[in-house]
C-alpha cells in the first residue's frame, strides 16, 4: 500500500525530497518513468471523473487498514495501470516470433499455416506471427528443412539469397559466403543476387564466390535429419565449422591446406569417427585438449 501511495504522490508531484529518493531507488521506477513520459503526450476528452471513480469504488473492499486517496490520484493510477497492460500486450503481440536451435541441437517448429520447419544446429528463423496471412516471409540464419503445407506459399530470406516456395519440401542453408538449396518435392524458386533459378524434385544448387554448381540428389530429405552431415565440394574450414555446431565444440586447425575440397558424409552423433575421417582425408592428427576443444595438427 505504501508503494501505491508513493506512486500516486509521484504522479501528482507531491513527494518530499526523502520520499522521491526512496521512490527513484525502487526497482520499478524506470518502468513507471517510461509510462509517465508516454502518457504525457496523451489527452482525454470529456472524462467523467466521478463516474470512473464510482466504478473503481464499487469493487469488493479488502479488510485491513484503510488509506485515503485523493480521487485524482486514483484516476491517475488506474490510467497508468491500463496503459501499462496495453503496452505489454502490444509488445507481446507485435514482437516477431523467433525459433532457434543451439549448437548440438535440432529444433522442430510449426508455422501459422501448419507448415513444419526443422532447424539444424546453430540456426534461427524469425517471422511475424500476427501478420502471417498478409506477409508470408521469414528470415533464416543457418540451415532449415521445410515441409510446406499443401497449397501454402511463403518466402525464405537469408543474407545470401531468397527462396520462394509453393507446397513443397526443401532445405536451405546460408553459412558464411555459401548458399545451398535442395528441393525434395514440388518446386522452389531461388534468387541469388542477379541469378534466378527454378528447382524441381531431386535438384539442388550451390552458390559460393560468384560460382554456381548444380547437382542432382537421390535422397528424400536432408541427411542431417538422420544424424549425418553431407558435404559437396566444401573446404575444410566449412567442414570444421559444421562439426563445431553439431557437437557444440571448438576446433583449432594448424595447417596451411585449407583449399582442398571435400565431398562425403560425417556422422553427427559419433565425434571420434568424424574426427578420424577428417584426419585421414587431410592427413591431420586430432588431439583433445579438453572436453570441448579439439586441435588438428599436421601428421
Amino acid at each position: 500500500m505504501k508503494k501505491d501511495r508513493l506512486l500516486a504522490k509521484w504522479l501528482n508531484n507531491d513527494l518530499s525530497k526523502d520520499e522521491l529518493a526512496e521512490f527513484e531507488a525502487s526497482p520499478d521506477f524506470e518502468k513507471y518513468q517510461r509510462i509517465k513520459n508516454y502518457t504525457a503526450h496523451l489527452t482525454l476528452d470529456d472524462l467523467d471523473e466521478n463516474a470512473m471513480l464510482s466504478n473503481i469504488l464499487k469493487q469488493k473492499k479488502v479488510a485491513g487498514k484503510v488509506v485515503s486517496f485523493d480521487k485524482k490520484w486514483m484516476l491517475r493510477i488506474a490510467a497508468v495501470l491500463v496503459l501499462a497492460l496495453g503496452i505489454t500486450f502490444a509488445l507481446r503481440f507485435f514482437t516477431p516470433e523467433i525459433q532457434t536451435a543451439g549448437f548440438g541441437e535440432k529444433t522442430t517448429c510449426t508455422l501459422p499455416d501448419n507448415s513444419e520447419v526443422v532447424l539444424n544446429s546453430g540456426s534461427e528463423i524469425k517471422y511475424k506471427k500476427w501478420n502471417w496471412n498478409n506477409d508470408r516471409k521469414l528470415e533464416l540464419k543457418g540451415e532449415a528443412y521445410f515441409r510446406v503445407s499443401k497449397g501454402k506459399r511463403f518466402e525464405v530470406h537469408t543474407q545470401l539469397g531468397k527462396v520462394t516456395v509453393l507446397g513443397t519440401q526443401f532445405d536451405v542453408k546460408a553459412r558464411n559466403k555459401r548458399f545451398d538449396v535442395v528441393c525434395y518435392e514440388g518446386r522452389v524458386k531461388v534468387n541469388y543476387k542477379h541469378t534466378q533459378i527454378v528447382l524441381t524434385h531431386g535438384q539442388s544448387v550451390s552458390f559460393e564466390n560468384e560460382k554456381q554448381v548444380n547437382i542432382n540428389v537421390n535422397s528424400l530429405k536432408p541427411e542431417w535429419i538422420d544424424n549425418e552431415i553431407s558435404f559437396h565440394q566444401e573446404n575444410i574450414r566449412s567442414i570444421l565449422d559444421e562439426v563445431e555446431r553439431q557437437y557444440n565444440i571448438t576446433i583449432e586447425l594448424n595447417t596451411n591446406d585449407t583449399t582442398s575440397l571435400f565431398t562425403g558424409k560425417l556422422p553427427s552423433k559419433d565425434l571420434n569417427v568424424a574426427l578420424q575421417i577428417i584426419g585421414t582425408t587431410y592427413n591431420l592428427k586430432a588431439k583433445k585438449v579438453s572436453k570441448n576443444k579439439i586441435i588438428f595438427d599436421k601428421k
